[in-house]
C-alpha cells in the first residue's frame, strides 16, 4: 500500500500592505530619529566600529574604541598605531585578534585603492578585509543615506515575529523587507527594526505590553503584562 503524501508546510500569508505601512508608521512615531548606537566621528571610524561589532555589543565596542578613536581618525593613523597597538585597545572585544588583523588590512586597502577614503559602493566595500554585506549596508545607510537594510539578529527576529518575513537566511529576510518597506521609511527601516528588537522585542523577554505595533504583530507568545516582581519574604 503506497504511503500517503506528506502534507505541504503551510506558508504564512503576507501581511497586507496597509498593515506594513501602519507598522512602520507606528515605529517611526515611537522613534522619530533612529540612528546607530555605535560611536564614530567620520566614515572611517564608523567602518572600523562596525567591523569590530560583529558578534559583539555596541556598548562593548564603544567602550573599547573610546580611547582608540581619540588617537586614530584615519587609515594612516591606524597603520602608525600598528597591529599590537590596536590589539591593546580592543582586547575586551570577542575575536579581537582576527578583527585587528582585518582593520589593519582594510586600512592598507583604503590607502592603496581609495586614497584613504571609504568607498560608497557595496562592491568596493565588500572587497575590504573583514567587510561583508551587512557591514557594507550599515555604512551605506548611515554615512551615505542609502536605503539599505542590514539584517542582524535583531532584525531577523523582529521580522519573523511581526510577520514581515519567514526567510531562513539574512539574505532572504533582506529581500522580503526591501519588497515591503514603505518608501517613506526606506532610509530609517534598518535602525527602526534594530532598536525595536534591542529594547522592546527582545529575544527572551519581549515587552509586548508596551509595544507600539502589538496590534499588527503575529508573534504568538505575546507577554500581556510585565513579569511580576518577587515580593519580600514574610516573617
Amino acid at each position: 500500500m503506497p504511503k500517503p503524501p506528506r502534507p505541504r508546510p503551510q506558508t504564512r500569508r503576507k501581511l497586507p500592505k496597509a498593515d506594513v505601512e501602519a507598522i512602520f508608521d507606528a515605529l517611526g512615531t515611537a522613534n522619530p530619529s533612529p540612528k546607530t548606537e555605535l560611536n564614530y566621528s567620520n566614515p572611517y571610524t564608523l567602518l572600523v566600529a562596525v567591523v569590530l561589532s560583529a558578534q559583539a555589543t555596541d556598548v562593548g565596542v564603544n567602550r573599547a574604541t573610546a580611547k582608540l578613536f581619540e588617537q586614530v581618525q584615519t587609515p594612516q593613523q591606524m597603520l602608525d598605531l600598528g597591529l599590537d597597538g590596536l590589539k591593546s585597545h580592543i582586547r575586551t572585544i570577542g575575536l579581537f585578534n582576527s578583527k585587528a588583523a582585518n582593520v589593519i588590512r582594510l586600512s592598507e586597502q583604503l590607502i592603496g585603492l581609495h586614497g584613504g577614503q571609504v568607498p560608497r559602493t557595496e562592491k568596493e566595500l565588500v572587497a575590504l578585509a573583514g567587510v561583508g554585506r551587512k557591514t557594507a549596508n550599515v555604512v551605506l545607510n548611515e554615512i551615505f543615506g542609502e536605503a539599505t537594510l542590514a539584517v542582524d539578529t535583531h532584525v531577523f527576529r523582529v521580522s519573523h515575529r511581526i510577520g514581515l518575513s519567514s526567510g531562513k537566511t539574512p539574505d532572504a529576510v533582506e529581500r522580503d523587507l526591501l519588497a515591503q518597506v514603505p518608501q517613506r521609511w526606506a532610509k530609517d527601516a534598518h535602525h527602526l527594526l534594530i532598536l525595536h528588537g534591542r529594547y522592546l522585542c527582545k529575544a527572551r523577554a519581549p515587552e509586548c505590553w508596551r509595544c507600539p505595533i502589538a496590534l499588527w504583530c503575529r508573534f504568538a507568545d505575546k507577554a500581556s503584562e510585565p513579569p511580576a516582581k518577587a515580593g519580600r519574604p514574610t516573617a
